[in-house]
């Protein structure tokens, strides 16, 4: 399955599911039909599941999962910068490459919303949505181990996601594992270590 294929199901899947986005799931998942792979078979299970549920219980189970879980935040700088002005930079930034890349957000949503990222990715892969995304990198596979604690249907779209991406580098790796000991910055009560074994070091050994 093509990378910008995957990336820009993925990036539907991650939005609130109202109406038109539920009535794509046919389509979604001829999509993610015509090609196998790991990506394939966790979009493919994702949405065999989306297609037998009731929709009010897909909204709800959307609303439970992200919008009352800090850990499952879509906003991915949040992870990075928590809510310190460096987030505001970053949000800027982040505005800029799209608008430099000729690229629109639409709906009033922040720049680092993993579904825009992802979109952006699938629609101007290389260059800076490689770049964005190997910077969100850390973000986004500490909410896919958020996704799989929680025993969410949704880290099947995260695995996806990360399947077409490159194998994390050590600086990402060490700032996941960073992130997922301490929490975002500020933060009060840092987040309780949360990751999946890549991610986080097994006591007494160094990967």
């Amino acid at each position: 399955m093509s990378r910008e294929t995957v990336l820009r199901i993925c990036s539907v899947l991650l939005e609130y599911p109202d109406a038109d986005t539920l009535a794509a799931t046919p389509a979604l998942r001829a999509a993610a039909a015509r090609e196998g792979g790991t990506a394939g078979r966790a979009l493919l299970a994702f949405l065999d599941r989306r297609a037998a549920q009731d929709e009010w219980v897909t909204a709800e189970e959307y609303v439970a999962t992200f919008d009352f879980h800090k850990r499952a935040s879509l906003h991915l700088s949040y992870y990075r910068d928590g809510d310190r002005r460096q987030r505001g930079a970053t949000l800027l930034g982040l505005k800029r490459r799209y608008r430099e890349a000729g690229f629109e957000l639409t709906g009033g949503e922040l720049p680092d919303y993993l579904p825009a990222m992802l979109e952006f990715a699938a629609l101007a892969p290389g260059g800076d949505a490689d770049a964005i995304l190997a910077r969100m990198r850390p973000g986004i596979e500490l909410l896919r181990a958020t996704l799989h604690e929680l025993d969410s249907a949704y880290a099947q779209v995260l695995d996806a996601a990360t399947a077409v991406l490159p194998s994390l580098t050590a600086e990402e790796l060490a700032e996941a594992r960073r992130i997922a000991a301490e929490g975002p910055p500020d933060e009060e009560v840092g987040l309780e270590p949360f990751a999946p074994p890549e991610v986080m070091p097994v006591a007494g050994v160094v990967r």
